[in-house]
C-alpha cells in the first residue's frame, strides 16, 4: 500500500503528533508498506539528512497564506506524479497545511482520513467557524480522533450523521518495561512540553502543595523532563519557592534518559486537562509507574483509576493522590506490579490493524464522495492490500 502522511507538524519539533507520526510510519515500512511524509515543519540548523521518504515544503510551523500555496501546489503535482492509496492528515488546533491537504486530497477522490490529535474543547466558536468556512461535514473523509475525549467535541461540531471513530495513539511495551528497583528516596516524574496548555506552573504549584503535606521526615524528589517556553518561568518558581533542590529539570532527553529515569521512579504525574490522548503517562505506564492525571483528559483512555493509576477532577485531588502513593506504600506496589505485569492494550499491533481497517473506511467514503477530478486516479484499498 502507498501511503502519504500529512502534516504540519513533524520532527525535529517534539510532541505527540511529532512522535506518534514517525512512529507509525516506521511500523508501516517495516510491515512493506510505501509510505511517505509530506509537512511544512522546517528540518532545523544542523539536522541530520532528511531519508528521502520525508518531503518538507512551505514556510514552516506556522506558514503564512503566502506561505501555504506553494506547498498546496506541491501536494497537488505530488498526488498527480504518484498516485497514493490513502492519504492520512494529521491535524491539531492549527493545522492550515495539513487541513488544506484534506480538503484537497479528498475532492481529487483520494481516500483521505483525518486523524485530530488534539482536543478541540475550550476553544469557543474556532471549530465551529472552521466548519461553517470550510464546509467539513460535506468533505468525503473518514474522521477520528486520538481518544473518546478527543471526539467527543468533534462530534458536536460535525453532527451526528457523521461518524468521529477512535484511532488511539500507541507504545512499544517491551521498550519501557524495567527490572530496575526504583529509587528509595520515592521520586515523582512528568515528561511533557513545558507549555501554559500543558500546566507547567501549575504542577510545580500542586508539587509545593505535595511536599507541604507529606511528614517533615519524609524524603521526595521530583523530576519534570522536557522544554519549552515556560520553562524559564518553572526554574523561577522553583528558586523562588526553594524547591530547586528536591525538583530537577533536565531539560529535553532522549528515550533511552527518559527509560531510566522512569525505571528509578515512584510515580508519574499528567496535569493537563487539555491532554487529547498522553503518550508519555502510557510509557509511564508500561514502565511500570502508576500514573496519577486529571479525569478530563484523555489518559483515561489507558488508565482505570484505582488500578493502573488514581484519576483526580481537580488539582486540589491531584496532589491528595500524589500525597497518598507516596504515602501507602501497599497500594503503589500494588499498582506498580499490575502495571509492570499487565502490559497496555494500546500497543502498535494494535494501532496499525485500527490504522488500515479506518483506510478501508476511508476508502468507502471516497466511494460515494465527489466525482474524482481528471487527475491520476490512485489505487483502491483493499482488505488484501490492508
Amino acid at each position: 500500500m502507498r501511503i502519504l502522511h500529512v502534516s504540519d507538524c513533524y520532527l525535529p519539533r517534539v510532541g505527540g503528533i511529532e512522535m506518534h507520526l514517525h512512529d507509525l510510519v516506521q511500523h508501516q515500512r517495516e510491515a512493506g508498506h510505501d509510505v511517505h511524509v509530506l509537512t511544512t515543519t522546517p528540518a532545523g540548523p544542523g539536522a541530520d539528512a532528511d531519508p528521502g521518504w520525508v518531503r518538507r515544503t512551505g514556510q514552516g510551523s506556522t506558514p503564512s497564506a503566502i506561505g501555504l500555496r506553494p506547498a498546496e501546489a506541491e501536494l497537488a503535482r505530488l498526488l498527480r506524479e504518484t498516485p497514493v492509496d490513502v492519504v492520512h492528515v494529521h491535524v491539531s488546533v492549527f493545522s492550515p497545511f495539513a487541513t488544506l491537504a484534506a480538503r484537497q486530497s479528498s475532492a481529487l477522490g483520494v481516500p483521505t482520513l483525518v486523524t485530530v490529535h488534539s482536543m478541540w474543547s475550550q476553544l469557543g466558536p474556532l471549530p465551529r467557524l472552521a466548519q461553517s468556512v470550510l464546509r467539513l461535514r460535506r468533505w468525503p473523509i473518514a474522521w477520528s480522533a486520538v481518544s473518546e475525549r478527543a471526539a467527543e467535541p468533534l462530534r458536536d461540531m460535525l453532527g451526528p450523521d457523521i461518524a468521529v471513530r477512535v484511532l488511539a495513539n500507541a507504545v512499544d511495551p517491551a521498550q519501557w518495561r524495567s527490572s530496575v528497583v526504583p529509587d528509595q528516596v520515592p521520586t515523582i516524574v512528568s515528561v511533557m512540553r513545558l507549555t501554559h496548555t500543558k500546566r507547567t506552573l501549575p504542577l510545580a504549584r500542586m508539587l509545593e502543595r505535595v511536599r507541604a503535606a507529606l511528614p517533615t521526615d519524609t524524603d521526595v524528589r521530583a523530576v519534570i523532563i522536557g522544554d519549552g517556553p515556560q520553562r524559564a518561568a518553572l526554574a523561577r518558581y522553583l528558586r523562588r519557592h526553594h524547591m530547586d533542590d528536591w525538583v530537577d529539570l533536565p531539560g529535553r532527553l532522549d528515550r533511552a534518559a527518559i527509560h531510566d529515569e522512569l525505571s528509578r521512579g515512584a510515580l508519574f504525574v499528567a496535569p493537563a486537562t487539555l491532554e487529547s490522548f498522553g503518550i508519555a503517562a502510557l510509557e509511564a505506564r508500561s514502565a511500570g509507574l502508576p500514573v496519577v492525571a486529571s479525569s478530563r483528559s484523555g489518559v483515561g483512555e489507558f488508565i482505570t483509576s484505582g488500578i493502573d493509576g488514581l484519576l483526580a477532577e481537580t488539582d486540589d485531588v491531584m496532589v491528595e493522590q500524589m500525597v497518598r502513593l507516596l504515602t501507602d506504600h501497599r497500594l503503589r506496589a500494588a499498582m506498580s506490579a499490575h502495571n509492570r505485569l499487565v502490559p497496555p492494550r494500546h500497543d502498535w499491533d494494535t494501532a496499525c490493524r485500527r490504522t488500515h481497517e479506518l483506510y478501508e473506511l476511508a476508502a468507502a467514503r471516497a466511494d460515494t464522495g465527489v466525482v474524482r477530478r481528471a487527475v491520476a486516479v490512485p489505487a483502491r484499498v483493499s482488505r488484501r492490500s490492508a
